[in-house]
This record gives C-alpha cells, sequence and structure tokens, in this order.
C-alpha cells in the first residue's frame, strides 16, 4: 500500500499533510489528514489518532480545533481519518445519520454495509501498520475523538488496551444501544441481535472492563445532544460499577461544537502526552 500525497501546508514548523490511498479493509479508496510536528523531520513521533463525528470528514478537526500549536510543542503527530467509506459504489443513506459520514467505526455484518463497512479494522489494525511504515512515526499511539468519534475512541481503547497508552472523548455517545443515533445505525449496520451492539457500546464495556487505559471525558452542560443521545451518565454508572478511573468532566456553557473542543484540545493533548513519553 502507498500513501498519494495531495496537500501540504507549514504549520507551526510542522507539516499538515493530506493523503489518499486504498484501504483494503473498507475496499475503497479513502483519504486522511495527518499533522507531523517540527520534531519529526529528525526522528520518530508518537501519534494520537482523532475520530471526527456525524457529517465529518478528515479536515474538520484539522481546520477547526487548533490542535496542531500545542501538537508541535510537544512532539505529537495527529492521525485524522474520515468518517466512513465513501465513493459512488459504497452503499448510502439519504439521512446524516446513516452511511457515508457516519460510519460508526463497527464492522458491519449487514447487507449491503458488510461491503465497505468496517471502520473499527479500518482504525484499529489497517492505519497503524501502514502509517509507520510510510511515515516518522513510532508504534506508541493514543486516540480520542467527538461525538460519534468519541463512541469510537473509547470503544477501540477498551477493546484493545494494550493497544493505546491513552483514551479522551469530547461529547461521546456513551451508550450507543440506547439512543435514537446508535439504534438506527447499529440495527442497520450489525443487525438485530443487541449482543452484537453491546460489543461497540462504550458503557457497556466499561462496566466489565478489568483493563482501562488513562481516560478523559469532557461534556457541556449546554449540549443540545446531552443527554438523549449522549447519555453520559451510563458512562459514570459503568465506571463506578467496574471500579475504573475515568475522569468524567462536565464543562459549565459549553455546547457539542468546535468551539467546546477548540477550548479544551490544549488539556487533550497534554494529558494524552503523559503517557504517549513515558
Amino acid at each position: 500500500m502507498s500513501l498519494t500525497q495531495l496537500a501540504e501546508s507549514r504549520l507551526f514548523g510542522g507539516r499538515q499533510l493530506k493523503f489518499e490511498h486504498f484501504a483494503n479493509t473498507l475496499s475503497c479508496k479513502m483519504q486522511l489528514s495527518v499533522y507531523l510536528p517540527p520534531q519529526a523531520e529528525t526522528q520518530k513521533v508518537p501519534a494520537l489518532y482523532w475520530l471526527s463525528g456525524l457529517t465529518c470528514t478528515d479536515e474538520n478537526f484539522s481546520v477547526k480545533a487548533g490542535a496542531q500549536r500545542i501538537a508541535a510543542e510537544l512532539g505529537i503527530a495527529l492521525i485524522i481519518p474520515d468518517t466512513s467509506p465513501r465513493g459512488e459504489l459504497v452503499a448510502n443513506d439519504p439521512a446524516y445519520d446513516l452511511g457515508q459520514g457516519a460510519g460508526f467505526y463497527v464492522n458491519a455484518t449487514e447487507a449491503p454495509w458488510t461491503a465497505h463497512y468496517r471502520m473499527y479494522d479500518y482504525i484499529s489494525r489497517e492505519l497503524p501498520a501502514i502509517l509507520p511504515v510510510a511515515l516518522p512515526l513510532t508504534q506508541v499511539k493514543s486516540i480520542s475523538g467527538h461525538s460519534m468519534g468519541g463512541h469510537g475512541a473509547l470503544v477501540l481503547a477498551l477493546r484493545q488496551p494494550a493497544a493505546y497508552r491513552s483514551v479522551s472523548a469530547f461529547s461521546p455517545i456513551c451508550q450507543p444501544s440506547q439512543c435514537e443515533w446508535g439504534r438506527k445505525a447499529f440495527s442497520n449496520y450489525l443487525g438485530d441481535n443487541v449482543a452484537d451492539w453491546l460489543e461497540y457500546d462504550a458503557s457497556a464495556l466499561l462496566a466489565k472492563a478489568t483493563m482501562v487505559p488513562p481516560m478523559l471525558v469532557d461534556q457541556g452542560d449546554q449540549d443540545q445532544f446531552y443527554p438523549a443521545q449522549l447519555r453520559t451518565e451510563a458512562l459514570i454508572d459503568a465506571a463506578a460499577s467496574s471500579g475504573a478511573k475515568v475522569d468524567i468532566r462536565f464543562q459549565r456553557g459549553y455546547d457539542h461544537s468546535y468551539y467546546f473542543i477548540s477550548s479544551f484540545i490544549e488539556e487533550h493533548l497534554r494529558f494524552h502526552a503523559r503517557y504517549l513519553f513515558e
């Protein structure tokens, strides 16, 4: 597999890059954005994977979050994949919360989605295998995300706790098996067996977890999707049930937008840096 570079911009001494490649797990071409800090000019650096939310592409976070300045200071690469497979031959739906732009970071088992919608494998297996070969990255990584991407980050870290040094999330969908967004996506992608849904439900996974990476979650108390879609209290209850030490913070006055993310992204990057450089 080879990465084809589509764009490059200089930023805080590092490089903001955009790539295209054929993803074997998804059976289609994919685009992703990568920020390489200035330290990557002379050495390999650890990476923070960022998973974006519904309707987003690989560009929302790189343009809106303002993360590169701190990533440059800390020496952390930012890996920003797209949110779903895309293309004319990829199954889609007219609604914003299903299909292209709404991959939910699962491995679909139901037609017509199973042909391409294997975002769990793409994030957890394919990208970590190819990117350190193509780019100056170590094998050390953490993961973060927002909304649907926060759900994805928590699920990947809880299912593969040894693979990530730390995990954080902004406004994650904490219990998708019990909210409208999640039930719609899971019934289409995974079928009607709710037991299969729970393998991608952060609250269900945390409740039975025996190993949990350092975890930080921020939720705005003025978020228009809280509590109905996000169900943060379910994650709090799950942490109490398993005894996991999880830092879940409610931020007064903040909503679901990138204004919220940009306000606290520095704290999240510094949180991850403590573990990425251990």
